[in-house]
């Protein structure tokens, strides 16, 4: 008996329209990738510090700006508070911290950290105008031009402590 076999043919396989997918898909992703990085600034936690052990110093400065709802009040972790700022027209005064900023930078000149401590229920455009206020200025250092100042660019963000029901 004679046995009768099939002739299969070898199957081709199409791969033209996923290679037109990949040729468009793969340079749209490396540009939106190179957009999604230059929205992002680094950040870090404050660190845990134990004030028994920490060592109080001349020149050491552990600037802290806390954000409340009724003011801003900026401060040395060490020294205490520094100043308050109040509330200006129902908005936080960012340009009398700014003010700030350059005297404190002024007299620490090496400082370049900074911790802000909101609280939970503080707007997100307050936050990002006490960083920037916190971050930069501008000064004319004596000159008709205003030039912009690196004040203290190492910003941290954290929660702001609790208050007791007796203080204000």
């Amino acid at each position: 008996m004679r046995v009768r076999r099939l002739r299969k043919e070898v199957a081709a396989l199409e791969v033209t329209a996923f290679i037109n997918l990949i040729v468009v898909l793969v340079p749209f992703l490396l540009s939106t990738a190179v957009f999604t990085r230059l929205a992002v600034m680094d950040m870090t936690l404050p660190a845990q510090s134990n004030h028994k052990l920490e060592q109080l110093k001349g020149n050491d400065l552990k600037l802290e700006i806390v954000i409340r709802p009724e003011a801003l009040e900026v401060g040395d972790r060490i020294g205490g508070l520094i100043e308050r700022i109040e509330k200006k027209d129902g908005h936080h005064d960012v340009k009398a911290l700014n003010t700030l900023m350059q005297a404190v930078k002024q007299k620490f000149p090496d400082t370049k950290t900074a911790t802000v401590l909101s609280e939970p229920d503080t707007p997100y455009e307050a936050l990002v105008q006490v960083m920037d206020a916190v971050r930069s200025g501008r000064t004319n250092n004596g000159g008709p031009k205003l030039v912009r100042v690196e004040l203290f660019p190492d910003v941290s963000v954290g929660d702001a402590p609790v208050r007791t029901k007796g203080a204000s």
